[in-house]
């Protein structure tokens, strides 16, 4: 589920009276952690297709805002059937995760729904492209200097792939250090399997042997 653009108060509070749960961040265009909260938002939005995400532009809709006590951007409050259950002012990222993660684990519970085992999860998050990234970032923003490094080398191969922001999910942060036992990141999977860090992806460019690892 794409994250709605909110124009309207009619339109926001339409959104946040829906009995599912709501994520809504509170922006400005000219604050440059709203972006990096957005990002987050837009890979969280790819995992809990039953939450609702919605930006809200806080100086445009300012009756919103003050009525929410929006002293600041970014400021994100959740919503469950037009009710603030939780709120994060500020950036932070791993709050934001984990309460996204706890709320929308709630919501389903009420609905008798099931959680997808973390070991299932990791296999098919492994297993969704032919060579999948993990990283801080994504390959179009990456948040650390070896994830940077690594894209550039990677992109230089030509060879298609697909990246997952570690930082949108504390669970498989943690969980991928472990079901693979390797313990840093970034970390670079061809059909399922582990080929290493940076560290080693420079190894084998050096050695003539990425681009025919990659594309095994």
């Amino acid at each position: 589920m794409a994250i709605t653009n909110v124009t309207s108060v009619d339109q926001y509070n339409k959104l946040i009276s829906s009995p599912a749960l709501t994520v809504a961040l509170f922006s400005a265009e000219w604050a440059e952690q709203c972006k990096q909260i957005l990002a987050v938002m837009t890979e969280l939005a790819k995992q809990f297709s039953a939450v609702q995400f919605v930006d809200v532009p806080a100086e445009e809709l300012s009756e919103v805002a003050l009525k929410h006590q929006i002293d600041a951007v970014p400021t994100v409050i959740f919503f469950q059937a037009g009710k603030a259950v939780d709120r994060i002012d500020g950036v932070d990222i791993a709050a934001l995760t984990t309460k996204c993660r706890k709320l929308a684990g709630a919501a389903t519970a009420v609905g008798g729904g099931a959680k997808e085992p973390l070991e299932d999860r990791l296999k098919a998050l492994i297993n969704r492209a032919n060579v999948m990234i993990f990283m801080k970032g994504d390959r179009d923003t990456p948040r650390c200097g070896f994830s940077k490094q690594l894209i550039a080398i990677v992109n230089e191969t030509g060879i298609a792939y697909d990246t997952f922001d570690i930082l949108t999910d504390e669970e498989v942060r943690q969980g991928l250090k472990t079901y693979s036992d390797w313990p840093t990141y970034p970390q670079v999977y061809v059909k399922g399997e582990l080929v290493g860090g940076l560290d080693i992806i420079k190894e084998l460019l050096a050695g003539g042997e990425l681009k025919e690892t990659l594309s095994a």
